[in-house]
């Protein structure tokens, strides 16, 4: 039976046995019902065999085995029949640049519950027998799992891509045996074919994908749905080599499914949007959830006419004319990436457009910083991540300050925008690039979602949600969360976590970059930056410090996991820690916590070091998933002088990532965070017992512990009197300056306190500092 989980409590599971079997791409062929709130459709899957069977193939069957025991522990229990209907092919004549779309003339014959009932039992897998089915068919069949939930699964089948002209070029190497295998193994290679097809054969790949995605159906597959997982198997396959690698689902979403919300803008006009759900999409698509099921897709959404369709791709769409009062749009993507990426919005939504004049862009030596000769060594060398058309490699692209972008919102925001948001994105662009350098996508939408979007934004590729929220009182608020989105472009969407409980990753570098990003777009000055940084630097130890007083222990760990971090099942299942606690969304301790681990190491190593460390991390690790590790490595590999003060991945990992409450600070960054603190005019007393309480800053050495008596002096800290006392008694050759401290705030709790200290030690006092001291005393 599938493990029932709370859903506001436990962790979120991600069952897709991607060990086995890896989708590479996903069409998409969707109509959206506003009236119903339902959104019905087909999609395709186009797999490879998974990394464990493609290394030994002789080893499925007993491999295949062992991933059915695990499955039958956790299988489904609720029946789904399959309705008998066939997909007529569509025939067209298309070029690479045509991407003809098939409309859908499947009859509904499901219940409102998405149960068949057409009154005859298609070949559903009864809930009563083993998944494995060993008794009635004398074999294990092989099991594709994929990640589903509130979905309705009307029917399955394999999709014949062979009936499609022109890809017998595909399998011009398939080596055929006997004809019963033969069919089977000549569709696969064609689809291995075209999945890794180079990049720069990316039009005439999506092309392919199109065409066989329309091809006619090759037999129906066998299926249930579970609470969390749509399971699908052919009779007789044992192995995923041998299993379907092109499949077509027809399928709809319900309207309480928790991947999209149905509401209606600030205008009182109806929209669909996916808000960033725990669940990601597996109710709006089955899908592969893991990370590591990096895809691309395409997809053609069709609606009524007066609905403009968003969606996370590479081109501007612009819409068809199908009949009177329908449109459709059809979007692509072809840099892999999760599918939980993958983002839609359709409503009402209006273009901002640009004034007839654009203020100019500075990108002058002050504002820019200057890309060393290493920057442009990275550019000649190879990308790491897997083949597609990358802009890291693209002359163009790499000078591209700011990409194209479009601005979309309800009419009655408009104005806003316009004055707004507009205007700040080719600065937060520019910002951006002038930090880390190639943008990793080629434009961007910005849509003002409904006034019920649960953040203040969200990035994907390609388009970015902001909150209404951030429109009134002037620029900072959006300008800042503006450049907090961006930031996302390079972490968390071009470099994504392989373990989604590091979190940090992606929110931890995005806040980082925030400030820096919109320090430039500003233009600010030394000083001012400075002033700017470390006054957010206070309120985010603040809220910090909030957040852990009120929040449970093991929420607050960056790597919950910790030494398993990354590691997945056999099949490639796994869980995301946490991943379904309702009180997890609205915690910032990942966005905080890591912004200060990566504030304390660019302090420790230098800005400028820092951020060149940062570009050389991005062309590196671009397009692929990383850990923790990955960073850490990397960065005190570039220092080697770092290990001599104890700065170690052993010690973050120790001190920052995998322990709860407020950081473990070395000494040396416990004095740049006290330092940082006495620039503030006024700490009130909560936050000084606090600091005190959290960092131990009595047992810290007299570094610390001077910058410490430095606070209680400057704020007359009376609880901490003792401490300077102390101090001034035990660390004589570090506290003459404290007197001075003491006598220069005219308060005379501190000079009583400097000249009683001064008369207990001065006996034994070096003559020099004894001198020192009286003449600052009288």
């Amino acid at each position: 039976m599938e493990k029932q989980l709370d859903p506001m409590k436990d962790d979120l599971p991600l069952m897709a046995n991607t060990s086995h079997m890896l989708v590479k791409h996903y069409t998409l062929d969707l109509d959206v019902d506003f009236k119903s709130q339902i959104i019905e459709g087909i999609i395709v899957f186009f797999f490879e065999t998974g990394s464990r069977y493609r290394k030994n193939s002789s080893t499925d069957e007993e491999g295949c085995q062992s991933q059915f025991d695990e499955t039958c522990k956790i299988r489904a229990s609720e029946p789904c029949h399959i309705p008998v209907t066939d997909l007529s092919a569509c025939s067209s004549t298309m070029e690479y640049n045509d991407f003809a779309v098939c409309g859908k003339g499947e009859k509904d014959t499901s219940d409102k519950n998405g149960n068949h009932s057409n009154g005859e039992q298609a070949s559903g897998i009864p809930s009563s027998k083993n998944c494995c089915d060993i008794e009635n068919h004398g074999s294990t069949d092989f099991l594709l799992v994929l990640d589903c939930c509130d979905l309705s699964v009307l029917k399955v089948e394999e999709v014949d891509v062979a009936a499609v002209a022109d890809t017998e070029k595909f399998a011009r190497s398939a080596k055929l045996t006997d004809a019963s295998e033969e069919l089977g193994n000549l569709r696969n290679q064609i689809v291995h074919e075209l999945v890794t097809l180079p990049a720069d054969r990316w039009k005439e790949q999506l092309y392919y994908y199109t065409r066989c995605s329309q091809a006619p159906g090759c037999g129906e597959l066998l299926f249930t749905t579970g609470t969390w997982s749509l399971e699908i198997r052919k009779l007789g396959i044992r192995t995923p080599r041998d299993f379907p690698h092109a499949i077509r689902i027809w399928y709809k979403t319900k309207p309480e499914g928790r991947s999209v919300t149905w509401t209606t803008d600030q205008s009182g006009r109806p929209c669909v949007y996916t808000m960033g759900s725990p669940i990601n999409n597996r109710a709006l698509f089955p899908c592969q959830e893991p990370p590591v099921a990096l895809s691309t897709w395409q997809a053609t959404v069709r609606t009524a006419a007066r609905f403009v369709v968003l969606m996370s791709g590479e081109n501007s769409a612009e819409p068809v004319q199908l009949q009177e009062g329908i449109l459709s749009w059809y979007y692509y993507v072809t840099m892999p990436m999760p599918a939980s990426t993958f983002t839609i919005a359709i409503g009402c939504w209006e273009e901002v457009k640009q004034q007839p004049f654009t203020a100019d862009v500075q990108t002058n030596s002050d504002f820019s910083l200057p890309f060393s000769q290493a920057d442009l060594r990275w550019h000649e060398e190879r990308c790491g991540h897997v083949e597609y058309p990358c802009r890291f490699q693209n002359p163009a692209a790499r000078l591209q300050t700011v990409i194209p972008y479009r601005v979309f919102a309800p009419w009655c925001l408009m104005e806003n925008c316009k004055e707004l948001v507009l205007q700040l994105i080719p600065q937060c662009l520019s910002a951006a690039y002038t930090t880390l350098g190639t943008h990793p996508f080629s434009r961007l939408d910005v849509l003002i979602v409904p006034s019920n979007f649960s953040s203040l934004g969200m990035a994907s590729p390609h388009i970015i949600f902001l909150s209404q929220s951030v429109l009134p009182g002037g620029q900072h608020l959006c300008g800042a969360r503006l450049c907090h989105e961006i930031a996302h472009a390079w972490f968390g969407l071009a470099i994504g976590a392989r373990d989604w409980t590091e979190e940090w990753i992606s929110e931890g570098f995005a806040t980082y970059l925030e400030d820096i990003f919109w320090a430039r777009a500003q233009q600010l000055s030394h000083d001012e930056v400075k002033g700017q940084q470390e006054l957010k630097a206070l309120l985010r130890w603040r809220r910090l410090r909030d957040e852990v007083q009120n929040s449970e222990e093991e929420l607050q760990v960056l790597r919950p996991n910790k030494e398993n971090t990354g590691e997945v099942s056999e099949s490639g299942a796994s869980v995301v820690k946490h991943g379904l606690k309702a009180e997890k969304i609205f915690l910032q301790v990942h966005y905080l916590k890591g912004y200060f681990l990566l504030r304390s190491l660019a302090r420790a190593i230098g800005e400028a070091s820092y951020l060149a460390s940062l570009r050389k991390f991005v062309h590196k690790f671009h397009g692929q998933l990383v850990l923790s590790q990955d960073f850490l490595y990397m960065l005190l590999e570039d220092i080697p002088e770092q290990k001599e003060s104890g700065l170690t991945v052993e010690s973050i990992f120790q001190n920052w990532l995998d322990t709860s409450g407020m950081p473990k600070l070395l000494p040396d960054q416990l004095v740049l965070l006290l330092e940082s603190l006495l620039e503030k005019k006024t700490l009130c007393p909560r936050t000084l017992q606090c600091l005190e309480k959290t960092y131990k800053l009595r047992e810290q050495d007299a570094e610390v512990r001077h910058r410490w008596c430095e606070l209680i002096v400057k704020h007359k800290y009376v609880p901490g009197y003792g401490d300077v006392e102390k101090f001034l008694r035990e660390d004589q050759a570090m506290g003459v300056y404290l007197y001075g401290e003491l006598m220069v705030n005219e308060d005379a709790k501190q000079q009583e306190l400097a000249y009683k200290c001064f008369a207990a030690a001065q006996e034994h006092m070096d003559v020099s500092s004894a001198k020192v001291v009286a003449e600052m005393l009288f």
